[in-house]
């Protein structure tokens, strides 16, 4: 299995365009989300381990009390591709 194409500088920007509170740092892209309690955080978790398993790609997951950091990075192609592109707005929709 071939690993996806890298995204280029320009394709990376404007999809973050489109990608609210979404930022990169070097070769991820990186959210942190916000929730009223702890457990509330960890209910939202449950559900992208589902998508992301679905999806085939997983996420880098930071929780700290109610903050909790994704990371995306294709670690196979060695940067961000449109996989991580795709989970980004997968997650935003939960």
């Amino acid at each position: 299995m071939t690993a996806p194409p890298l995204l280029s500088d320009i394709e990376i920007q404007r999809e973050l365009g489109t990608l609210p509170g979404w930022a990169r740092r070097g070769a991820t892209l990186l959210k942190t989300f916000t929730f009223p309690a702890f457990p509330a955080g960890v209910d939202w978790v449950r559900r992208v381990a589902d998508v992301a398993e679905s999806m085939n790609h997983h996420p880098d997951i930071d929780i700290r009390y109610t903050k909790i950091t994704v990371t995306l990075s294709t670690h196979d192609s060695g940067g961000i591709t449109g996989k991580d592109i795709a989970l980004a707005r997968a997650l935003d929709g939960l």
